[in-house]
């Protein structure tokens, strides 16, 4: 298939959660939706569970790519994470699967994928991908920023404030996705938690 195609099937399946929950998405739906015929869509992702993998897989690198912006944008490591904090409070109020992978609460709504790797039997790259290990709340943020501000090749030393720094951000921007207080911004409370 080409890589087009399954972006569109893929797009179709996002907008198909946006109406309504992911048990009553059905295949045939999403297939239409995309142009394509529902053996298409099958021969894919293999059916709806390997769908399901490969939308959160999306999500999840989608997301991880704004991480990388922000952690490679400013020059400051406060910065840094200020703007990684504010990447994971606006993808995660915006996004239900990043909301869901970040905090580990998947509604009846989404689907619900094992982060662990599943068996594929797929002949698409991209798929058998997707079937791998999606990433963990640790994979998408902190241990990513961590290994920025530390440097490569940092000892566990070096790597100590960065990471006491790092699960600050995150709680922080994940308590603000949570349970959004009214007033502060998130990255006025990072910059204040991070000057104490």
């Amino acid at each position: 298939m080409m890589p087009a195609a399954r972006e569109s099937l893929l797009e179709a399946a996002y907008t198909a959660l946006a109406r309504r929950p992911w048990p009553t998405v059905r295949m045939v739906d999403v297939a239409a939706s995309a142009g394509v015929s529902r053996q298409t869509l099958s021969n894919e992702f293999g059916g709806k569970d390997g769908l399901a993998r490969a939308l959160v897989r999306r999500e999840a690198d989608g997301y991880l790519a704004g991480v990388d912006r922000a952690l490679t944008g400013p020059t400051e490591p406060r910065d840094r994470l200020t703007a990684t904090a504010e990447w994971t409070t606006s993808s995660a109020q915006d996004n239900a699967l990043v909301r869901a992978l970040l905090t580990g609460c998947w509604s009846e709504r989404l689907p619900c994928p094992p982060l662990s790797a599943v068996p594929s039997a797929s002949a698409a790259p991209a798929q058998r991908r997707a079937d791998g290990p999606l990433p963990s709340p640790a994979d998408l943020v902190r241990d990513r920023a961590v290994a920025v501000l530390a440097g490569p090749g940092a000892s566990r030393a070096d790597t100590a404030e960065p990471a006491r720094s790092c699960e600050l951000v995150v709680r922080l921007a994940l308590s603000r996705v949570a349970a959004p207080p009214a007033g502060n911004r998130v990255a006025d409370l990072v910059r204040g938690a991070l000057h104490r």
